[in-house]
């Protein structure tokens, strides 16, 4: 694949009272992901600059109005600076609601790029969802934002990846009360398909899903509860017969390491920290997040905003570079689908 064939991700460096600013130097410093993606930072020239200070990096930059006015021959990393953040007026480490509205507007505009056809995908650094709620962006996260934005109406969730493994789940950021309350039939076949459809586009021909169990031991035959036996398994065996390939349900405290010895390519958990707690043991700093099933590809390390660590120039930059790989993954096959449909 030649250089100009390669995707267009815009590279958002997410909260510039976090870690983005660091990571996102560092990565272009580096030249990190470069083989698979054309790299177009969107945000501001003071955030780039503050980045490059607290990783100790040189970083030449050339600005540009859009990313379609990018000259990709042209020297230094293109930048379309939208002069909407002075990071001088925040304090680092610490969660600031003003600081969350300019990292939502600074999304949005990278959405505004993409929904013109300027870029194939967007890629952030890590945000605080607090910050962005309080400064006005009245969703419970990112995702939901997305979907708003791009007046989406199906299904649409996050995946987390961490070395070959997808890990999805039927309910996400809401209350554990609330997260029993939605695990339903319905809620579960639309998981599983939603699982299935963004494996297939990422390259995973016939994915593998594990599907766990809300109860412990799986309800022990109903003696825990009889979500397993009333909603979870008749789900499972219907989804089965339109061919996706998912069994369960398995106790929860075991099936990811039968996921994780590569019995399977994904857990669908029927909760938030069912799947996050396995998945952040196994790798904290290497996990990426994909927003499943919008038209747009979204993809931003599985971690946060660290504000321990901010400005010590000791942030890791792995789970960054892995999300920039699976954005040009899942774009470059976009793309080849719609040449082909064509």
């Amino acid at each position: 694949m030649t250089r100009s064939s390669l995707p267009i991700l815009a590279l958002v460096p997410g909260d510039c009272t976090g870690i983005g600013p660091e990571q996102t130097a560092r990565i272009l410093h580096e030249g990190r992901g470069r083989d698979v993606a054309r790299l177009v930072v969107v945000g501001d020239a003071r955030v780039l600059e503050l980045g490059a200070r607290q990783a100790g990096v040189a970083l030449a930059y050339r600005r540009y109005t859009s990313p379609a006015t990018v000259d990709w021959n042209a020297p230094g990393v293109p930048l379309v600076d939208l002069e909407n953040t002075d990071p001088s007026a925040f304090e680092l480490g610490v969660a600031s609601p003003e600081s969350g509205r300019l990292t939502g507007d600074t999304l949005a505009r990278a959405i505004d790029f993409a929904k013109a056809g300027e870029i194939d995908g967007v890629c952030f650094a890590p945000l605080n969802k607090q910050a962005m709620f309080r400064g006005g962006w009245r969703f419970a996260d990112e995702h939901k934002m997305f979907a708003h934005l791009l007046a989406h109406t199906g299904p649409f969730s996050e995946m987390n990846v961490l070395e070959g493994q997808w890990m999805t789940r039927v309910t996400s950021h809401v209350s554990l009360r609330t997260a029993v309350e939605q695990v339903t039939y319905d809620s579960v076949c639309r998981a599983l398909k939603l699982a299935d459809e963004t494996m297939r586009k990422a390259g995973i021909d016939t994915p593998r899903i594990a599907v766990a169990a809300l109860n412990p031991h799986a309800g022990e035959g109903g003696l825990f509860g009889t979500e397993e036996i009333d909603i979870i398994r008749p789900a499972i065996e219907a989804m089965a017969k339109e061919g996706i390939a998912c069994d369960g349900p398995w106790p929860a405290d075991t099936i990811y390491l039968k996921a994780f010895g590569g019995a399977y390519d994904s857990v669908l958990a029927m909760y938030h920290d069912q799947g996050q707690i396995a998945t952040k043991l196994k790798g904290f700093n290497k996990g990426v997040t994909i927003t499943a099933g919008l038209e747009v590809v979204f993809t931003t390390p599985a971690h946060g905003t660290a504000f321990d660590i901010v400005g010590k120039g000791v942030a890791d930059i792995g789970a960054f570079e892995s999300a920039i790989r699976l954005a040009a993954r899942v774009a470059s096959r976009q793309i080849e689908a719609r040449a082909a449909a064509a």
